[in-house]
């Protein structure tokens, strides 16, 4: 092809923008073979307005997919409404939408051709996944109330990335954010998300783990119902929260993981407390305090003041009177054991004096005896005085001094004798 043309050559022959897409238009719209053509596919997406129903086919085997609408007018006349999920064989021709330079069929009828395939396939694994447990509500693990450090995956392009670097910011400055970047969209998606989860746990710092991506149809987010994704998010050792950005339905990674918040901020928002918040109810608590002190405080005066009141109600003389007669009675109760020991007292004396007196030497000398006493003391044998010597002989009352005058041998015993 020649492209050395002359600029006004080059300039006559250029086609519009308008005049491209009209040319467009004007071959697919005047096709005989796509002003009636049936098509067979999986209802990926769809969405009611009120100028009809959007929605879109597609062949998840060839990876194609096409736009359709069925006017507000058509719809009532459709043998099966489009739902997500759904294989259908519909009926209609190509038109050309100027303004955006696209094509879609414009559906006249729809017919249901079985279940879709990639809605089966769905149903399938998610029945698998089931049956293992990893969606039971046990295997839920509790979110860190105050994380020091979480961790992100998502696309470092994504609007998420940003709208939950500026929610963290907002509730809870000074975090540890642990970036862990990943595709989120397309066939790369699954095995690069399954990496990005492991990368964060081989660092082993986050508490907690935050898969994330904002909306889009339904088909952009087939990645987050692959086994991989979710095989990696249930093996994931700390808590998963996911924020994808899709309200209608819930993936597979949603049931199996820890926290579902269906968009990036709403987990943001569930990673972290708001300081403010924090600040709020630290606020109620010293309140609360307060206000429990000063009930028991309140308590107390009234517990003292009926005590006070109590008191003052009773009698003093009759508390006197009564102290009287116990003090009366102890008084009379110890001079009777006073009493008591005094008299055994002087009987143990009385007993003592009669013992003493059993062994008083003057009471024997009383009784007619008498002491003996010579040179050498108290005189107990007639071989201890001889005729002359003078004795002092004491009386019961009184003594006399004598001579002895003759000396009386006391009679020698005999022996005892025995036979044998």
């Amino acid at each position: 092809m020649n492209y050395d043309l002359p600029d006004t050559l080059i300039a006559e022959t250029a086609l519009s923008v308008g005049g491209l897409t009209d040319y467009i238009r004007f071959l697919l719209e005047q096709d005989d073979e796509l002003q009636r053509v049936w098509v067979t596919g999986e209802v990926s997406s769809a969405h009611n307005h009120r100028s009809g129903l959007f929605f879109t086919l597609q062949d998840p085997d060839a990876g194609a997919a096409i736009k359709c609408v069925a006017w507000s007018s058509q719809v009532a006349k459709l043998a099966q409404v489009p739902k997500v999920g759904e294989q259908l064989i519909v009926l209609g021709s190509i038109r050309v939408y100027r303004d955006r330079g696209e094509y879609q069929l414009q559906v006249w009828q729809a017919i249901p051709a079985g279940v879709g395939l990639q809605a089966m396939r769905f149903q399938q694994l998610r029945n698998r996944l089931a049956d293992e447990g990893l969606f039971d509500a046990q295997r839920k693990r509790s979110l860190p109330t105050h994380p020091s450090a979480i961790s992100v995956v998502t696309s470092p392009t994504a609007a998420a990335w940003g709208d939950i670097q500026k929610t963290l910011n907002q509730r809870y400055p000074g975090l540890h954010v642990l970036f862990s970047p990943a595709i989120v969209q397309g066939e790369l998606a699954p095995e690069s998300i399954a990496q990005a989860i492991s990368r964060v746990e081989r660092d082993g710092r986050a508490q907690v783990l935050i898969l994330a991506r904002g909306g889009g149809a339904v088909e952009e987010l087939a990645c987050f119902n692959d086994e991989r994704v979710v095989r990696a998010v249930a093996s994931c050792s700390i808590p998963v929260v996911t924020g994808i950005g899709h309200q209608r339905d819930e993936s597979l990674v949603d049931l199996v993981a820890d926290v579902c918040a269906h968009t990036p901020t709403a987990a943001a928002e569930l990673v972290v407390p708001s300081l403010w918040e924090l600040y709020a109810q630290h606020r109620q608590r010293v309140l609360a305090l307060h206000d429990g002190v000063d009930e028991q405080l309140n308590r107390a005066r009234n517990k003292l003041q009926q005590l006070g009141d109590r008191l003052r109600r009773l009698r003093l003389e009759r508390q006197v009177q009564q102290e009287l007669q116990a003090l009366s009675w102890r008084q009379e109760r110890l001079v009777q054991v006073t009493n008591q020991r005094l008299q055994s007292a002087r009987q143990h004396v009385l007993m003592l004096q009669e013992k003493l007196g059993s062994l008083d030497p003057s009471a024997v000398l009383r009784r007619g005896y008498a002491v003996v006493r010579g040179e050498h003391g108290v005189v107990r044998s007639v071989d201890e005085v001889g005729l002359g010597d003078e004795l002092l002989v004491q009386l019961g009352e009184g003594e006399v001094i004598v001579r002895v005058v003759e000396i009386n041998e006391p009679p020698r015993r005999q022996g005892r004798q025995e036979f044998l």
